[in-house]
């Protein structure tokens, strides 16, 4: 079998590299991507303010206090899908085989391309300099036989580098990375994987099994392939999304019913927008809750036939919801999440109008405006947060 060649390229501190281009006098400033406020976090760091010690997700507060000067620029969503969307552009011209991973990070197989555009790491430089001079901005790529590699990859020599791992050089190649560049090492994880004595990729490939199998349970020998470059999973691409989700941090936390309903009808609104516009149904919903002292709880629910109204998806949230709230009644609440998932594509309409499919018709007039005239041009009554009286 012929051996994959993956690319996975990553924007660099693509937010706050869209502002400075946008604003040349930011150029070589420290900026900082976010909403300002004590609950504000850094979407997005320049590198020149990252030599601070400043990172995303970083509080702001904590952010300034690192580097006091730190110039703060809300963040312009909108912009920011303008130019990831021309970027994606760029991708698709060298395959059709993208999988992005979020507004500026995306894994290519160039596999089936190197006959007609040669080797992958030619093809990773086009790639780089096709986006620097089209969209003035850096990329930073990895080239590598699988996407575990290549994500790894991509991260060594950044900001606007290049660098491959090739099938050859591994494991070795890996051997003194540190552990947490490992995906699955998690913030959780790490400290229990330190107290084995795994400091590197090549600790956990040469630890015990009864180690690994303490660590990690039935995932270890996964662990033990991954930490040695093993990766079978494919490029997958938007049409086989598995997941769409939407959440909100609040500026204070929420503990009135009807404020979080509101808020959690304008998430599944979001949802639905999205899994209309990648013209796919959901078989499964999930709501994320976060409380003040950042415990986070999950629920799910599955259903047949799968649908792409907002009104079923609406319905099944808000109940799940309802059910936690009944259970800590008045808990402050800091985030709160959305997702569908069990994605099914091209899903036909029954010509007998199955259950939901009225409400199907109003979500397609409500998109229709929406797309024309902007989304906040029409609001459902359930977004619609009441004053009391």
């Amino acid at each position: 079998m012929e051996a994959r060649s993956i690319l996975h390229v990553d924007m660099d501190a693509f937010y706050a590299s869209v502002e400075v281009r946008d604003r040349p006098e930011l150029a070589g400033l420290p900026v900082i991507v976010g909403h300002p406020g004590p609950r504000g976090v850094v979407a997005a760091a320049s590198y020149a303010v990252r030599r601070f010690g400043v990172r995303s997700a970083m509080p702001i507060a904590s952010a300034l206090r690192l580097c006091p000067q730190a110039i703060v620029v809300p963040p312009r969503i909108g912009r920011y899908r303008e130019v990831s969307a021309q970027a994606f552009a760029i991708f698709e011209s060298f395959t059709p085989l993208v999988e992005p991973l979020s507004l500026d990070e995306a894994f290519l197989d160039v596999t089936a391309s190197r006959r007609l555009l040669g080797e992958p790491v030619a093809i990773a430089e086009r790639l780089r300099r096709k986006v620097r001079e089209e969209i003035g901005l850096t990329a930073s790529v990895g080239v590598a036989p699988n996407k575990l590699v290549a994500k790894i990859a991509s991260d060594l020599r950044k900001p606007d580098g290049l660098c491959r791992i090739g099938a050859e050089e591994l494991p070795h190649a890996l051997d003194d990375l540190p552990i947490e560049r490992l995906w699955g090492i998690g913030a959780k994880t790490l400290p229990r994987v330190h107290a084995a004595g795994i400091r590197s990729f090549r600790d956990l490939r040469s630890a015990p099994e009864e180690t690994l199998r303490t660590l990690f349970g039935r995932h270890a020998e996964a662990m033990r392939r991954r930490a040695a470059g093993f990766d079978e999973r494919p490029v997958v691409r938007p049409g086989e999304e598995r997941s769409i989700s939407a959440e909100c941090t609040f500026e204070s936390d929420l503990d009135d019913p009807s404020a979080l309903r509101t808020e959690l009808a304008r998430l599944v609104d979001r949802v639905g927008t999205r899994l209309r516009r990648t013209d796919a149904a959901a078989a499964q919903v999930a709501i994320k809750v976060r409380t003040s002292d950042f415990a986070t709880s999950h629920r799910q629910r599955s259903f047949e036939p799968p649908a792409r109204d907002t009104a079923t998806l609406w319905r099944l949230a808000d109940a799940m919801l309802s059910e936690w709230l009944a259970e800590r009644p008045r808990t402050p609440i800091r985030l709160l999440g959305v997702a569908v998932s069990d994605l099914e594509t091209g899903t036909q309409v029954d010509l007998f109008e199955p259950p939901g499919a009225r409400a199907s018709r109003i979500d397609t007039t409500v998109d229709e405006v929406r797309r024309r005239f902007g989304a906040a041009r029409i609001l459902r009554a359930n977004q619609i947060r009441r004053q009391p009286r």
